[in-house]
């Protein structure tokens, strides 16, 4: 029996290991916390192995035979077997406990050069702001290799901020803030996902989030500094050339318009506010409105306060139009 445990567990505990818990990692976090996790399996498939197999075996070998309506033997007990029992388990997840933290330490632990970046959550969408270098964005952009604290707030509900590449996440609390500390380690683009069921768009509440280098880093908060009509293409100087207007589906994804709405021609499919392809006696003017002033005229079937109120000072003139004019030519 218990040869037969020990053989089901080695098993188990090669077909834990073989399966890809998470996605790829993005963080020098990543992989110490992937390793607790395989420990932590190499652990615990053993004991809920065993012990299974040991029950099932005892199901199977001392089953009451057909007709056999005695008792079992009164047996008393082995204080040294419970003893041992209790001894191992509480040994083992003291010393889990213990790596767990001292792991936990590691990861949490101050570096130099550390950026800050303030996060708020709000139903239903996330927003960034660099404190050091005066950007407010709803894109979070990081740099390469450079340790970021994350000071995390909400606006109404409790949300949860997590990036899975980094493993790490944090509950936004209100009235609270809470940090965690992370370093991107691999370029590329992933998501900031809320892992707190915090509303009927909770599933939505999702934005991106980019890993450059230093230099493309730099480049990118140098434009997010610049007026919002030079950002646009359109400011500067003298004479006729202005560049281009801004794109009003760059816009609308830019701002993840599409994580709450439904509109056909960008692929969104998002359903905590109205179908933006199907408004009732859509005009320019009555869907401005519902941008910088969503409270004003609620559709009904949809709650109030659910989307920014800041779209009229957080969008430039040539954005507001850009966005407006291609929601209104999407109208079916």
């Amino acid at each position: 029996m218990i040869a037969l445990g020990i053989v089901a567990s080695l098993i188990g505990i090669a077909i834990a290991l073989s399966i890809p818990w998470f996605p790829k990692s993005a963080s020098t976090s990543a992989d110490k916390i992937d390793t607790v996790y395989d420990v932590l399996l190499i652990c615990s498939v053993p004991i809920v192995v065993l012990v299974m197999t040991v029950a099932l075996y005892s199901v199977w070998r001392f089953r009451a035979k057909p007709g056999d309506m005695r008792d079992g033997a009164p047996i008393h007990g082995n204080t040294r077997l419970e003893v041992v029992w209790v001894t191992i388990p509480f040994l083992m997840v003291t010393a889990l406990a213990i790596y767990g933290w001292i792991t936990l330490d590691d990861i949490e632990a101050k570096q130099p050069d550390t950026m800050i970046v303030n996060v708020t959550g709000r139903q239903f969408t996330w927003t960034f702001q660099y404190p050091e270098q005066k950007v407010d964005t709803t894109e979070l952009v990081l740099p390469k290799d450079r340790p970021i604290e994350f000071r995390i707030h909400t606006k109404d509900v409790l949300h949860s901020f997590w990036v899975p590449e980094s493993r790490l996440k944090s509950d936004a609390v209100p009235g609270l803030t809470t940090k965690i500390r992370v370093t991107p380690n691999r370029i590329g683009n992933y998501q900031v996902v809320c892992a707190e069921l915090c509303g009927i768009g909770h599933s939505t509440m999702r934005q991106n989030v980019r890993v450059v280098s230093t230099t493309a880093f730099t480049s990118w908060i140098d434009k997010q500094k610049q007026p919002a009509s030079a950002q646009a293409g359109g400011g500067g100087g003298g004479g006729g050339g202005g560049g281009a207007a801004p794109d009003g589906a760059q816009v609308f994804a830019d701002n993840g318009c599409g994580s709450c709405h439904t509109l056909a021609v960008a692929n969104a499919t998002g359903t905590v506010g109205p179908d933006l392809g199907k408004i009732k006696n859509a005009t320019a003017a009555f869907i401005r409105e519902s941008i910088v002033d969503p409270n004003k005229d609620v559709t009904k079937g949809f709650p109030p306060n659910t989307m920014p109120q800041n779209f009229s000072t957080k969008l430039s003139k040539a954005e507001l139009d850009a966005l407006v004019d291609y929601i209104l030519k999407a109208q079916k």
